[in-house]
């Protein structure tokens, strides 16, 4: 099966050697997407609700440049830098998205993401026609 591989078109995709999304066949893995805007900057900087709505936003667009849809994700991942504050915020943004479709998921807390800013982190694979 043939492979393609898709970008958002960051600078860091290059440097560190990954894409945001890569597909092969009917099935796409969406890298870790956080909550950044087109031209870079944070989305949402102290609040785990906006950056959370910000990186499935961010999931969405790379799927659909792999044609694939939200209604096909199985599987998401979720990193939250505070779960005790933010697990809330966080599950809610991901309900209001996935509530219908119900993918098996994780929330896990990490110490630290690549910026201070960025509070939470998410993974979603997906099973095109599923």
């Amino acid at each position: 099966m043939a492979r393609e591989n898709f970008s958002s078109g960051t600078p860091w995709e290059p440097i560190v050697g990954y894409s945001r999304a890569v597909r092969v066949g009917n099935q796409v893995w969406v890298s870790g997407t956080t909550a950044t805007a087109a031209d870079g900057t944070i989305v949402g900087v102290g609040d785990a609700y906006a950056q959370a709505k910000q990186a499935l936003k961010n999931i969405e667009s790379a799927l659909s440049k792999a044609g694939a849809r939200l209604q096909d994700v199985v599987r998401t991942r979720m990193y939250v830098v505070n779960i005790a504050g933010d697990w809330e915020k966080v599950g809610r943004a991901h309900g209001e998205i996935f509530g219908t479709i119900r993918p098996a998921t994780a929330m896990v807390e990490v110490r630290a993401l690549i910026n201070a800013d960025m509070l939470i982190e998410i993974e979603a694979d997906a099973v095109i026609g599923s």
